[in-house]
């Protein structure tokens, strides 16, 4: 076949209308191959000869899109040194942009004899492992615009491809599960039904579906179990056709787009599919393991492991580095996506072995000019020692915040903590970002994700039900920090299942109330179940995927409402932390922008902050106290808002100060039943909070929306999801 010098960059293959340069990265190899598979499967294997500063090219006249091909990398095998290579293994390009095909289960996979670790073993595995393919990478943008939703706006839903499509009945079959179901008009209408700004995809890099799970007839649902970095997951592409995965993600975005909805991608950098020494080889491992991997200092045959997966990225070495950088770059510039989520991300800041918030990734992020631009949020954590980094990430980024889950699980469930602590994660937890130049935005907010119980397994059971995973209840947290509400799993008890739906509406209300930016995991808005499992990272059946049937309507009314409620007034989404100090004088009266109350409309005093009993209190925020301007330079003001917490097992009378402000208050969301009737609520009245609920009192205005002027934003029927034949209102 004739072939030409090519060039070293871009790495991987490129398609110019004329034929396909392929370029690879190996600082150790002493040989490269470039194996090309006809439709047959036939291969044909091309020597690259030219090198340039490690990176080996080839320029193939008339290879066009479609074209599948890998690589053969020779050099030494020697793993007590760290070097693998092995020319029997078939290897995925890392640059590759689309992947065909799944590993199978056998040796062939293995570098090593199954039998005897110690020896190197060469059975071919181009029968099973994926192909990399060539794709065409025009596709038609004209008319995309992105969102550039500010973050103070934004409200974030979690989502998988597959287990938010497959079950959805207006969905057709043939695209249930893909990016075009994704894009559908029915899942779109839902999020912004629910007024979400951004959906963030959990892991849609191409991964590899392990082969213990396949031998247990499981398979690796979340997907955190990459292989290849630029490459969209070829099993979530509705047409089945070599590298149309590519086109329809591109599609789905700009789908999305056109809805005013940005795509944020759960991406994992800290480590690959390829898992420790005795994993199989399947690309970077044959390529130049040294370079690419962490290997350990003592025994550099094993890898150092801050993932909990068997190996972790050497983000230390260049090309390893660049690699990431690439696959970012490429992720927004050509797929068009908004930002980033990165798993683990601590481990992308260990240079060496302490997590060092300077380290060079992060400081070629924050230079980039292309990264530095789309939203950048942090797992803040990994295994590792020091792991543990909420609140310690740089200022361009954002964090998912742990903590700020942790204590709202904990306040709603009833356990002893100091009022402070919730205070300060609805206020946008300054005590983690504040001292960094941060604002209330770092925070994303969540109660539940992906890696745990749902919302409503949260309310129903206090212990992981992990039996399906087949791993005698091993996996998942213990640390669930839930409450069953007094009966564990499955009830038909009806005060039972009022309680939970009203703790539902509790963590929901609070989720969307809160400063910083919320994120909701998808199908807690309908009350999804999981039925207890806490881990469901290999059920890719219908115990993970929601189940649309069977939505509790009232919650997703309620979800709408709240989200609605936080769109139209910047109180609940503000820019800047609250200071508490005084605004204007009312009356001879200094108003502060934010004040907190006792049930008796007193303010909280210290001892009242250091009480491990507390589980009422009340929140002023003062609508005239925000102190930011739009983007006319015109000041920000807005309705004042009382926000009344009873997590106690008794009702509460809370009584309302007189703010001389507002004559009277309208009651706005209630998730209990109103204990007085008096609407609207007069200076000096009372509310009664009924057990586990709170409410949210607006100033009185004439021109409220429809939605604030209606107690029914309260959806106050704290009522269990409703069946085919319920009444749609509350009765009685």
């Amino acid at each position: 076949m004739e072939s030409w010098p090519g060039t070293a960059y871009p790495l991987g293959a490129t398609y110019d209308g004329n034929g396909t340069n392929f370029a690879l990265f190996s600082e150790e190899a002493q040989r490269v191959e470039l194996c090309l598979f006809d439709d047959d499967g036939v291969e044909t294997r091309i020597d690259v000869i030219d090198v340039d500063g490690y990176v080996w090219h080839v320029f193939l006249p008339h290879i066009a899109p479609g074209q599948r091909y890998g690589y053969r990398v020779h050099g030494e095998y020697d793993p007590a040194s760290g070097k693998r290579f092995n020319p029997a293994k078939l290897l995925i390009d890392p640059y590759a942009k689309a992947v065909e095909g799944q590993t199978t289960d056998g040796q062939a996979l293995f570098g090593y004899d199954l039998d005897d670790p110690t020896k190197r073993n060469d059975d071919d595995s181009a029968d099973s492992t994926m192909k990399c393919v060539v794709i065409n990478p025009y596709f038609d943008w004209s008319g995309d615009q992105l969102p550039r939703t500010p973050y103070s706006e934004t409200v974030i839903y979690e989502a998988h491809v597959k287990g938010l499509t497959q079950r959805h009945p207006d969905i057709p079959d043939d695209i249930r599960g893909s990016y075009s179901a994704i894009a559908h008009p029915a899942i779109i209408a839902h999020l912004q039904r629910l007024g979400i700004t951004a959906i963030e995809l959990m892991p849609v890099h191409q991964f590899v579906n392990d082969t213990i799970l396949q031998q247990k007839g499981l398979s690796n649902y979340w997907g955190y179990n990459t292989i290849a970095f630029l490459a969209p997951h070829n099993e979530y592409s509705s047409t089945g056709q070599r590298g149309q995965q590519v086109q329809e993600f591109k599609a789905m975005v700009r789908a999305l787009h056109a809805a005013g909805i940005e795509v944020i991608l759960d991406v994992v950098y800290n480590h690959t599919a390829e898992g420790n020494q005795l994993g199989p080889t399947l690309s970077l491992r044959g390529i130049d393991n040294a370079a690419y991997y962490k290997l350990d200092e003592k025994e550099p045959s094993a890898y150092t492991d801050y993932t909990g997966t068997g190996n972790s990225l050497n983000v230390s070495h260049p090309h390893t580095l660049q690699l990431i950088m690439d696959s970012l770059r490429y992720w927004v510039l050509e797929m068009h996506v908004d930002g980033f989520r990165f798993d683990l991300a601590s481990t992308l800041a260990r240079e060496f072995y302490a997590v060092d918030r300077l380290s060079a990734f992060f400081d070629i992020v924050q230079q980039d000019p292309v990264i530095s631009q789309v939203k950048l949020i942090a797992e803040p954590w990994d295994v590792g020692p020091g792991g543990y980094q909420v609140g310690n990430f740089p200022p361009l980024w954002t964090e998912w915040n742990g903590q700020y889950r942790d204590t709202v699980r904990d306040f709603w469930r009833g356990e002893p903590q100091a009022l402070g602590e919730f205070a300060s994660r609805l206020t946008g937890s300054s005590d983690l970002y504040a001292h960094s130049g941060r604002r209330p935005v770092a925070s994303v907010n969540f109660v539940t994700a992906h890696d745990g119980f749902t919302l409503s397994d949260l309310v129903s059971y206090n212990q992981k039900h992990n039996a399906a995973n087949g791993e005698d209840g091993r996996d998942g947290t213990d640390d669930n920090r839930s409450w069953n509400c007094g009966v564990e799993g499955p009830t038909d008890d009806p005060e039972v299942l009022a309680l939970r739906a009203r703790q539902q509406r509790n963590f929901l209300a609070t989720l969307l109330l809160s400063q910083g930016v919320p994120m909701i995991s998808h199908g807690d808005e309908l009350g999804r179940t999981q039925q207890g499992n806490n881990n469901a990272y290999n059920q890719d059946n219908e115990l993970s995927w929601v189940d649309w049937d069977a939505a509790d309507r009232p919650l997703i009314e309620f979800t709408a409402r709240l989200s609605q409620l936080r769109r139209e007034h910047a109180t609940f989404r503000r820019r800047r932390f609250f200071d508490g100090r005084p605004i204007r004088q009312v009356g001879g009266e200094a108003i502060p922008d934010i004040a907190w109350l006792r049930p008796d409309g007193t303010q909280m005093q210290p001892k009242d902050w250091d009480s491990g009993f507390g589980r009422a209190i009340g929140v002023f925020l003062n609508g005239e106290g925000i102190g930011e301007r739009d983007a006319r330079g015109r000041p920000i003001t807005d309705r004042h808002f009382f926000v009344l917490f009873n997590a106690g097992d008794d009702p509460v009378d809370f009584h309302i100060p007189d703010v001389r402000t507002s004559p009277n208050w309208d009651l706005l969301v209630e998730t209990g039943a109103h204990g007085n009737g008096e609407h609207p609520v007069k200076p000096g009245g009372t509310v009664t909070l009924q057990a586990r609920s709170l409410a949210v009192l607006g100033a009185h205005s004439e021109e409220a929306t429809d939605l604030e002027h209606s107690a029914a934003a309260s959806v106050a029927q704290a009522l269990p999801a409703r069946t085919d034949d319920s009444p749609t209102t509350a009765e009685g």
